[in-house]
Formats: structure tokens, sequence, C-alpha cells
């Protein structure tokens, strides 16, 4: 059979094997985090969170028609979509190493090849291709809706075209290749921008085939000029035509008295028409490499045009439309994310450097009603003490306090240039990527976030080999999570990485440019600060797929060391089914149970439960990605809750989303924000500063929002550079209740009106009013309670303003009810209104098949089961406390039946504790024990490691972990005294007295 046909054949197999792995594995709904806002966006093609993602919403939209019109199964049709995207993903991977093993076993690109070496060609692009299939990170995001998939495959797509074009550089027509790649890049602008980084790897390989003199010198201007590439693809193209099409519309627009958009549209037929005359004139001059140029730029532009479904569906006011970017200054500010603002990467700051002067930088526009206006200019900070390459820039408070406890600074000592790269090595470099690498190559203790410690257990990489000499855990061992990998893959790389360069430098040089540009140079790039909301390993899968390259490729390093001792044939035989099982076999049997998301709903369900939590017409103010995203998932998609109008906290600082919240949206009227734009538009009111003017008693919120939103002089202060702004005079607020209107809108029942306040008072909790405090304020100025007002339990209590005296649990959510004070609760957050969250937690819920699923993932565990936990115990005993003891027994076993027995952290023990004292109070034995049973296995466990620690190394010992395990089993002795468990309680008694022995080294004065 020829060589091209086996290759196709087995690049095919390897696309099934891939797809239908991650087909069987795929998240059958939304997953947490960007997902529920992609499939949202993709279903009802909207404007995704900046720099928007076009091609990707338009393929995810494909996808989701194959649902045929059942909106709940439109998840799974565009996680398919990733699933099929990383198949082939795997099937160019294929081909890639297949076209570099060929390449480094024949001297000729014609030569015969015999069937030894055939054998070893199509082995290592199986290893190395299926190594990659069952990688942690490259798996991950394979089954679920996200840009990494469809991103992979086009860095896999343009790096087997360069190798294709090398291959037939000499033939006529195939710089036709270097266009498709051009295209390609283009259009994965449109995905994500990772794709540019395998620029400087393609131009070395344009380099070494084209060039009559290859020298390290030349070499050096060759890699250069890459950079060079990249960056006039990423800040020219992408970037500076905006710039320019912005600018040009400025012009036209303010200028020559012409529409929106006018001034842009010239530009881009200027584009256009530059490009044709060029390309005309290049054909005509025969200019060829002229024209391969022109034609390249030109199909990248071809391809970022899909970034054109931008501002048409912003223009189209959909509900999610992000930034609103319906003009040429908005759309530049969106692609390029202004608004997370700039990281300084050569020059800036250190965290102790004091701030000396602002000055003016460049003018912010924005869209008015008939031209662009003047919202302010951007500020450019000026600091007493910079330094090159700053890597411990920010000053945020937790920052700061995160960099002096990684290198141990202590305070009041200023930081080094040493320090900074001790930072950008340890942190930014070790922790925020080797330490991902080794996840997918070495193996890994579990998927809790490890961010902030190079020697704990959690979050950390393991070969596995010593495991078992460390005394590991059994909440680690046993874990759906132990991924040990015993460093095999990495191994095999290593020895496929040092054969390639000692047989085909340049192609190695190529790939580590691939390793080295998709890894290590985003870390330089991004400059992270400091701890991150997430773990990053999905940001540089493209350097661990290089690194697959090397996989396959060390099965002919192995078959070349076997062959001094069996023939070739034998050698390349067994080298290649070692290899399988001991990369891809490992990696699947091992991987597999921590990526099979088949049976997981959390995320579904925990969005469903925020939003049947709510009252009807509610508005309910969430923060963050996975208090927000998969809440749009359920009610774009599904038309869950229509009625509820999510409002994300995070957004409202945007005058974009105040003004989009004013409109209807589903089956929820505006929102009661009188503001008109004027008033909050950008750069109106962007911060409002508290200036105490010594106001004896609370004021009411409809006259403090009055004078705070106000335009009369008389009602701001006069700065310095004579500028007015309006300020926050009193932080004591009120707001007078009216019993008959409360009860009249349902808020309560008529006999809960003797416990409504004749005044709702409290304390704003910030220095300064921004836009979303502002436009709260307005809501609540002017709802009437007409609209019921809820947050997320989830949400941080800054954005509560203070209102935590009058915030009720109903389940998911705190629902605001002007009811009596109740100063005998010390966490007023724990108070319920019992009837109404038992209705909803009892008969409403649903669960994510939480129990029963084979895998859940980091969010589900430790932020949705701890959340659950609180749920139930707050109403447990809230019900208790008002003599509904048979209905706090009916939620204990609605947990037990529900919720399964897991320990993410030390702390969730601690809450069951909570539900194991109710049991027994409430003379449920049978359920008291198991709960006790298994707090106490996992105290022990946990007091066990610490102890085979404090022996070992005492350094490492989690002192935290042991003084609340002790603190736990203090706990069970005492209620299971109460309660007259004798059994029990004289074992967690041994259990304590023994512990208390062994750890009194540690303890000191605490026993």
């Amino acid at each position: 059979m020829q060589y091209k046909k086996i290759n196709d054949l087995l690049g095919w197999l390897c696309f099934i094997i891939a797809s239908v792995t991650y087909i069987l594995t795929l998240e059958p709904s939304v997953s947490f985090w960007d997902c529920g806002e992609f499939i949202s966006c993709a279903y009802r093609l909207q404007v995704a969170h900046q720099p928007g993602y076009p091609v990707f919403a338009m393929l995810g939209k494909l996808f989701s028609l194959l649902s045929f019109g059942n909106n709940a199964k439109v998840p799974y049709y565009t996680n398919l979509g990733s699933a099929i995207a990383s198949g082939a993903t795997i099937m160019f991977l294929f081909w890639t190493i297949t076209a570099l093993a060929k390449k480094m076993l024949l001297n000729k690109r014609d030569d015969v090849i015999d069937q030894s070496n055939l054998i070893l060609i199509m082995g290592a692009g199986l290893v190395g291709a299926l190594s990659f299939t069952y990688t942690d990170t490259f798996w991950f995001s394979a089954v679920e809706t996200i840009v990494f998939a469809l991103s992979s495959l086009c860095t896999a797509i343009v790096f087997w075209a360069i190798l294709k074009w090398d291959a037939h550089a000499d033939e006529r027509g195939a710089d036709k290749w270097l266009v498709f790649i051009a295209y390609v890049i283009g259009l994965s602008i449109g995905i994500h921008l990772l794709n540019l980084l395998t620029i400087p790897a393609i131009a070395m390989v344009y380099f070494f085939r084209r060039s009559k003199n290859v020298t390290v010198k030349n070499g050096i201007l060759a890699f250069l000029a890459g950079v060079i590439i990249l960056g006039l693809v990423q800040y020219g193209i992408r970037g500076y035509t905006i710039k320019f099409a912005a600018y040009f519309d400025l012009f036209f627009v303010n200028s020559l008295g012409l529409g929106f958009g006018s001034g842009a549209f010239f530009f881009i037929l200027l584009i256009v028409a530059l490009l044709v005359g060029g390309i005309i004139y290049s054909i005509r001059a025969k200019k060829p490499a002229l024209n391969l140029a022109l034609l390249c730029v030109a199909f990248i532009y071809f391809g970022y045009g899909s970034f054109a479904y931008i501002p048409i569906r912003a223009t189209a006011n959909p509900n999610l439309n992000n930034s609103h970017p319906d003009n040429a200054f908005t759309l530049y500010g969106y692609l390029n994310r202004i608004q997370y603002g700039e990281t300084p990467l050569v020059s800036g700051p250190y965290f102790d450097a004091k701030l000396t002067d602002q000055k003016e930088g460049s003018i912010i526009y924005r869209k008015g009603k008939t031209k662009y206006e003047n919202a302010g200019h951007k500020v450019e900070s000026v600091y007493d003490h910079t330094t090159a390459l700053p890597r411990m820039y920010s000053t945020e408070p937790q920052d700061v306090q995160f960099y002096k406890e990684w290198l141990r600074i202590p305070d009041g000592q200023a930081p080094t240039f040493t320090d900074n790269l001790k930072f950008m090595f340890s942190w930014q470099m070790y922790q925020m990527y080797w330490r991902y690498f080794f996840w997918n190559f070495v193996g890994r203790y579990n998927d809790a976030d490890g961010q902030t410690s190079t020697e704990g257990i959690d979050g950390n990489w393991t070969t596995g080999i010593f495991d078992g000499a460390k005394h590991l855990p059994k909440s680690v061992t046993n874990g759906v999570t132990y991924t040990p990998l015993y460093a095999l893959p990495l191994i095999i790389g290593l020895i496929g990485g040092f054969y390639h360069v000692n047989r085909k430098k340049k192609d190695a040089l190529v790939v580590l440019l691939l390793f080295f540009f998709t890894g290590l140079a985003i870390v330089l790039y991004v400059n992270q600060p400091s701890v991150q909301p997430r773990e990053r390993d999905y940001s540089y899968v493209g350097s661990f797929y290089a690194f697959a390259i090397w996989i396959g490729l060390g099965v002919i390093a192995i078959a070349e060391f076997a062959r001094k001792f069996i023939n070739a044939r034998f050698a390349a035989i067994g080298s290649t089914v070692i290899c399988l099982l001991l990369a891809p076999v490992l990696l699947a049997s091992k991987e597999w149970k921590d990526h099979d998301r088949s049976t997981k709903w959390t995320a579904h369900d925990m969005a469903y439960n925020y939003l049947i939590s709510c009252p009807p017409n509610a508005i309910l103010f969430t923060y963050g990605d996975n208090d927000t995203y998969s809440l749009w998932y359920d009610q774009e998609v599904e038309g869950i809750r229509p009625d509820v109008r999510i409002v994300n906290l995070s957004l409202f600082t945007g005058d974009w989303y105040i003004r989009q919240m004013q409109g209807k949206m589903n089956q929820s009227d505006p929102l009661p924000i009188t503001m008109p734009y004027d008033k909050y538009k950008e750069g109106v009111r962007d911060v409002i500063y508290y200036n105490d003017q010594k106001i004896a008693g609370p004021v009411e919120v409809k006259e403090i929002f009055d004078f705070i939103s106000s335009d009369d002089k008389a009602t701001m202060v006069q700065y310095q550079s004579g500028e007015s702004a309006n300020y926050l005079p009193t932080k004591n607020f009120k707001i007078t209740i009216d019993p008959d209107e409360v009860v009249k809108n349902g808020v309560v029942t008529p006999d809960e009106k003797s416990k409504l306040t004749k005044s709702m008072e409290w304390k704003y909790t910030s220095n300064y009013v921004t836009k979303d405090n502002l436009a709260m304020l307005d809501i609540l100025a002017h709802n009437h309670w007409k609209r019921p007002i809820c947050f997320t339990t989830t949400i941080g209590n800054d954005n509560l303003i203070g209102l935590q005296p009058y915030l009720y649990k109903e389940g998911f959510t705190y629902h605001l009810i002007p009811f009596e004070k109740d100063t005998t609760q010390h966490d007023q957050l724990s108070k319920v209104n019992t009837m109404v969250m038992y209705n909803n937690v009892m008969n409403k819920f649903k669960f994510g098949n939480f129990k029963n699923a084979r895998y859940l993932d980091h969010e589900s565990t430790s932020m949705f089961y701890p959340v659950m936990l609180t749920t139930f115990i707050d109403l447990a005993q809230n019900l208790v406390q008002q003599g509904h003891n048979d209905l706090a027994l009916k939620v204990l076993h609605k947990y037990d039946q529900e919720m399964p027995d897991i320990t993410p952290y030390i702390d969730v023990e601690g809450r069951k504790l909570f539900l194991a004292q109710l049991a027994f109070q409430l003379n449920d034995v049978v359920l008291g024990k198991k709960l006790v049973t298994g707090i106490d296995n996992y105290v022990v466990d946990q007091l066990d490691y610490n102890y085979h620690l404090l022996n070992d190394n005492a350094n490492n010992i989690n002192t935290r972990d042991v003084q609340i395990g002790l603190q736990l089993l203090n706990g069970i002795a005492d209620f299971t005294k109460e309660s007259k468990q004798a059994d029990i309680n004289n074992k967690i008694q041994a259990q304590l007295k023994n512990y208390m022995k062994k750890f009194a080294p540690v303890l000191g004065g605490q026993q």
C-alpha cells in the first residue's frame, strides 16, 4: 500500500479515536466559566465578552442547529463542535508528526520508504497524536463549548500546512499553501489570538527552505522577521486597522457632518483599493515576493473580516451585547480589551512605588447623538521609581500581600530586581506554566487550586513513583483526580526532543519555537500580577501540542537504540508497541475517570436553582462568571424564568450595560432606572467620592440619589483643577416603608405585615459610589417594592452595600425584605424566609446529579457543594428554631438523598458537623452516625498524614488543618456526649486524646 494512503487512513483513524473519546466523555449540558456565555451568544448570535469571538459564535450556531428545536440539547451539540474540532486537531497532529519523522529518516525527499521506516513513521504519528488526545488540559477543553478547541485546530492546521508547503516548495504553485495559512490565521483571530504565536515558527520553516545562505546571523534575522510579522498582524492588521478606521470616522462624522460609520467604511475601501492596486502592480512588474506578501495580507484581512459580525450584531441590540461595540471607537476598545487595563511589560513600577503624578493621555471618544463626544482623557500614571521587566507591579493590597508572602519579603523592605526575577521564575514561569506542563506529562495529585504553594499536595504535580512512601491521605489517593503518570510521557518526549536536535537541528528549532511561543512567551507577555480566579493551563495548550510532537519522535529514537540489538523491523514494531503502552494507553487509563463529564449537570442545575429561587419578575444581582454565565445560558437558550432580570454587577459599571437594563429583555420589563443616559454616560459620574457633611440621622435613599445625580452646581464640590463633581454627603441611608405597599406587591404575606419595619436603615459600606452603585441606588429609590430585589448567595459582601440586615435567604438567593432588624443574629446572611425557602429547596431545586456523577469538576466540588451544604444547614436550623422539627428532618433526609459525601477541603467537614448535630438533635441516630463517621474518617486521614509530615518534615505540616481537625473531633465529642451516644463518644475521645498528644509540639499552649 502506498505511503500516502496509509498516512491518510491512519490520520483519519486518529480523528475517529479522538472524536469518539471526546463524544463519550462530553458534558451533556452547559459547563462553568465562559461556556454559558459562549453557548448563549452562539445560539442567538449575540456579542460575547472582549475581544469577541465571531467565527467561534457562527460555527457554534451551526452546531446548535443539530438540536432541531430541542433547546435543552443545544449545549450538547455545541460541545460536540468542540469534540469534533479536537478530533480534527489530533488528525493534523498525526500528519505533522509523520511529516517531520519522514524528513528525519530519509536522506532525500524522494527516497524509497522501506517497511521498517514506514512502521516507525506511522508509529511515531500514532504515539504522539494519541498521547496528546488524552492529555489533561487538551481533553478538558475538548468536551465543552470553549474557544480553545477550535483555536488548537487552527494551530494544528497552519503548522501542518507549512510542512506541506515545505514538502512541495520546489513545485509550481506551492506558495498557495502560504496564502492558505494566511487565511486560516485571519480566521483564527475570530476564534482566539493564540494561533498568531505560530508565526515565528512558520517564518523559520520558510527561511530554512528558501534561503540559499543559512547562517546563524541570517537565522537570527529570519527569527526577528518572524517576530516582526507577528507584531504587524497582532498590532497592525488586528489593532491599528480599527484604530485608523475610528479616526477616519471621527473626521467624516465630526468635520464633514456625515453619518456614523461613513469614515470607517471609506477607510476599509481604501485598504481594499491599496491591496488590489498593489497586487496588480506586483503582477505587471513581475515581483513575485511582493505579490505573495500582498496576497497573504489580503487573505488575513479576508479571515479577519469575520469581525464585521460584531458591530452588525451589536447594532441589532441582542440581550447579550458586551460593550455595545456599534461604532469604530468602541470596537477598537473592545478588540483591545481596554476595560481590563494595560499591563506593563518592558518598564513599570514595583508594588511599593508611589504615585507622583497623573498625566493626561489621548482623548477618549464616545458616540453621541450625531457626533463623537469627548469623554475625557486616558490617565497616564507616573511613579517615583520603576524597573525594567516589571513582574511585581500591582499595587492592589491582596497582590502586594501575595508578593511578600511568596518571596518572604518582610514588611517595610523594598523589593529588588533580584526579587523581581525570582517572582518571574518561581511563580509566573514555574508555578503558572511548568506545573501545568508536568500535570500533562508527569502526573497530578488532584484538581484543587494550587497557585499559592510549590510544596503542598493541592494542585501539584507528581510522578506517583514515590507516593507510596509519602503516606498520602486517602482523600488524595482514592480521589478521581489523582492521576500519576510516572513521568513516562515526559521521558519519551525528552528522548524524542534530544534525538530530533541531533538528527534534524533545523526542524527541531522550528518545533522548539512553537513550544516556546505558545508557552513561556505567553507567560512573559501576559505578565500575570498575582493569584488568578482559576488555573490557567488552557492558555498553554499549544506548547503541550508541540511537546507531543517529540513524544511521537521518541518512538524513532528508541527504535534507533534497539537496532543495535535486534533487526530494524522488530525494533520499529517493538518501539511503537512499547511507546503506545507507556504514553497514550497509560494516559487514557489514568485520565479517563477525571474527564468523563457525561453524567455531570451541576452547572445547569445550579443556575436553575438561582433562577427558581427568585420570586416572579425579580431583579437578580449577580457577580462574576460562575454566578452569571450559566444563568444566561439557562435563560437565553432554554427559556428558564425569562421574567427574572439578571444584573451582573461587574458589568453594571459600564454605561452601555445600564442603558441595556433600561430596556425590555425576554419577559422582563425595563428596570426602574430613572437616570437619562447623559447622567451616567462614559466620563460622567464614573466615581462619586464620599465627603462627610455631618448630617444627623439617616437620609432617604431617593434624596441621596437625587443629590448625587443632580447637575446643579450647588450640589457639587469644586476641585483645585477647577472641575466640579458630585459627592456623597452621608453614608447613613434609609427607605421609609409603607406596609400596605409592601403587602400589596406580594413581598410579604398579610400575616407577616406586623414584622415590617417603619424605616429600613443601613450604612453604606464604601468611600465612593461607582456607576453600579449609582444605578442600584436609583433602583432602590424608585422601585417602590413593585419588583423583588434579590442577590445571589455567592455574591461578595462588598456588593451588598450594607443591606445585609434586610436580606433573607430563599434558596440560592437573598431576597430584600423590610422586616425589623434581627439584632440577635450574629451572621446576618444566615437569616431565612423559612417556608418560602423550604418550598424552593424541597420541591423546586435540581441537584445536578451531584450524588451519582462519575466526575465532578473543581467548581462543582469546591464552590457549589459547600453552597449546597450551607443552604441545607441554614434551612434546617431555622426550621428547628421556629418549631418545625418534622420539616427540618425532611430537609436532612433530602440532603442525604441528593448530596454525596465529598470533602474538597477540611472546612466543609465543619459544615457537615452542624448537619450531624441536627440529626442527633432530631433523634435520627442512623443519619447522625453516618455523618459523624464520614467526618471522623476524613479528619483522621488528614491528621495521620500531617503527623507523618511532622516526623518527616515539620515545615510542611498544615497547622491550620490540624487545629480544625482537632476542633472537629472535640465538637463531635461534645454533642455525642449530650446525645448519649456513648460508643461514638468513647471512640472520638480516645482519638482526640491520642492526637492532642501527637501534635503537642506544634500546638504548644493550645492543648
